[in-house]
């Protein structure tokens, strides 16, 4: 005689008793996100344009103004530089979001205190030398731009640069401002002035050696100290 099969049925299925409040947490954390970025939304549009939809140069100064910051701060570039901000003067609504995000700022209050730990970020070797190359694309404003002028460049490097290497950038300026063989700076020759602060013994300039592969620009500036000093 076959036997019946018989079947438990109405069995409950095993239940994780945590995934309830993972749930919940992720939820929770969804919505603090979402009210977050709200946040960070409505700070934008209190200096953004209503016709450009953009915060432009009025509303960045008035940024700086409510930051205690002038806009001329090498901290607003900093700014610039975490929202990968293309174009110089003005922030768009992604740009805003992508920097305040990554900073965790939602508010001015946060931005302030968040400034000093974006300093110490920059301040790494490897963001700063990202920083500093930054700094000179968000200067070419025009479109095809590919070298600044002399005295935008001293003004750059005395901003990027001053803090870290000041006897070297006060000399280089100096040079700039005496020579008159270049009306402008390449890229090429900005990032060489930053290499050149990192590995040349100054103001001895003993390891300078103009056989390598170093801009004409940079062996007629060590020229021009050499006959300075004898």
């Amino acid at each position: 005689m076959r036997r019946s099969s018989t079947r438990k049925t109405g069995s409950a299925l095993p239940v994780n008793p945590s995934s309830g409040s993972s749930d919940t947490y992720r939820s929770a954390s969804s919505k603090a996100v979402s009210k977050e970025v709200e946040r960070i939304d409505n700070l934008f549009y209190a200096y953004a344009d209503a016709s450009s939809g953009l915060i432009d140069p009025e509303g960045i100064e008035s940024f700086c103004s409510d930051l205690e910051v002038d806009y001329t701060d090498v901290r607003i570039l900093m700014l610039a530089w975490k929202m990968k901000a293309e174009k110089q003067g003005y922030f768009t609504l992604e740009e805003w979001r992508r920097g305040l995000k990554a900073l965790h700022a939602d508010t001015i209050s946060k931005l302030k205190k968040s400034l000093s730990e974006l300093e110490k970020e920059v301040a790494r070797p490897t963001n700063f030398s990202d920083f500093y190359s930054y700094s000179f694309r968000y200067c070419l404003t025009e479109d095809k731009q590919k070298c600044i002028d002399i005295e935008s460049a001293c003004e750059l490097l005395d901003l990027v640069l001053g803090f870290q290497f000041r006897p070297q950038v006060d000399k280089l300026v100096e040079y700039l401002k005496h020579q008159r063989d270049y009306k402008v700076i390449n890229m090429d020759q900005w990032t060489s002035f930053l290499r050149f602060c990192n590995e040349i013994n100054f103001p001895s300039l003993d390891n300078y050696d103009a056989e390598l592969a170093w801009p004409l620009i940079l062996d007629n500036f060590v020229e021009w100290i050499r006959e300075k000093q004898s």
